[in-house]
């Protein structure tokens, strides 16, 4: 029988660069107005943890709680995947490991925060590539783990990841699908700023009316140039799932695709045309394009963002690339 840890993340516990995301917190996955509200969100999903631990012990599952409130904290979980040594000397996941991990989430970027952690143990240093890690990765397969949402209404007109990749979302169902159910490999997006990508990053922003206002910068997808850096953007979408695939009544990303092993990007860009009468009229052009990797270099100051959920501001360029399958759900 398994080992199963559910880790819970709890606390704020974001600085530039922590777990989450720049500027968030833990709870939500966005910064609170208020601390009591975002002590209240947090301690209100204890419900369905305990559910799920309950559901596991109940298939003579060894079930330990964890609440993580530090990287360090996540990284002594993480811990308890590592393979043997090996004679290279790195730190390698055990594809035969007893132990199974959920992730208790209350947003996509608490499941972030414990991915990227996983990234960091594994992936090993440029210069101590293995000859066992495939040619298109960075990092091994890394172990898979288990979501268990924490708001199983979901209300609203976004859907979550779980949601998205169809995860289960009762804590018995979430149970069945560690203990049984099967891994589903998902593709990574890593970015030179040392995170990590799950769901999409949307770069733009909005006025207090709610229009999108315009920033510059040039967009390449590969060999394929979306923007030059001197025209208008009112927003840009970088895909590996769906969350970002709309803004408002507008498509931006066309059919992503989690496990196609390429990172779908499209610019919104407003072009002036005129009528047969000489009117000038406005119309919103989507380019798209997909492959291995895009980079964007803003050339205005800072460009407002959200990744997976989690704000920040883009002041310097920002490049994404695929790693196809590199991490995994247990799914039923």
């Amino acid at each position: 029988m398994y080992d199963v840890v559910l880790l819970t993340l709890g606390s704020e516990r974001d600085a530039p660069g922590g777990g989450c995301g720049s500027g968030g917190a833990c709870c939500g996955g966005a910064t609170e107005a208020a601390g009591e509200k975002a002590e209240e969100r947090c301690e209100t999903p204890r419900v369905p943890v305990l559910a799920c631990a309950d559901a596991l012990t109940a298939r003579g599952a060894r079930v330990e709680m964890v609440t993580a409130r530090s990287d360090a904290e996540i990284d002594e979980v993480l811990a308890r995947l590592d393979g043997p040594p090996r004679s290279d000397g790195l730190t390698w996941p055990d594809p035969d490991s007893k132990t199974r991990l959920v992730v208790a989430t209350a947003s996509d970027g608490q499941l972030r925060a414990v991915v990227r952690r996983l990234v960091r143990r594994y992936a090993p240093p440029p210069s101590r590539r293995p000859a066992d890690l495939p040619a298109n990765r960075t990092v091994p397969d890394l172990p898979t783990v288990a979501v268990l949402p924490l708001d199983p209404a979901r209300s609203g007109t976004h859907r979550d990841l779980a949601a998205q990749l169809g995860l289960p979302r009762d804590p018995a169902a979430v149970a069945a699908a560690v203990l049984d159910g099967t891994a589903r490999r998902l593709d990574l997006l890593r970015n030179d700023a040392g995170s990590v990508t799950l769901d999409g990053a949307l770069l733009g922003a909005a006025d207090d009316a709610g229009r999108p206002l315009h920033w510059r910068a040039r967009v390449e997808v590969d060999d394929a140039v979306l923007s030059d850096g001197d025209e208008p953007i009112m927003a840009c979408a970088v895909g590996n799932a769906g969350g970002y695939a709309r803004l408002d009544d507008v498509a931006l990303l066309a059919d992503p695709d989690p496990t196609d092993g390429r990172v779908e990007v499209a610019v919104a860009v407003p072009v002036v045309t005129r009528s047969a009468l000489g009117r000038k009229r406005v119309r919103l052009e989507v380019r798209r394009a997909r492959g291995r990797a895009v980079a964007v270099v803003p050339r205005d100051e800072k460009v407002p963002f959200l990744d997976d959920g989690v704000e920040g501001e883009l002041s310097r360029k920002r490049s994404w690339w695929t790693e196809p399958g590199g991490w995994a759900v247990w799914t039923v």
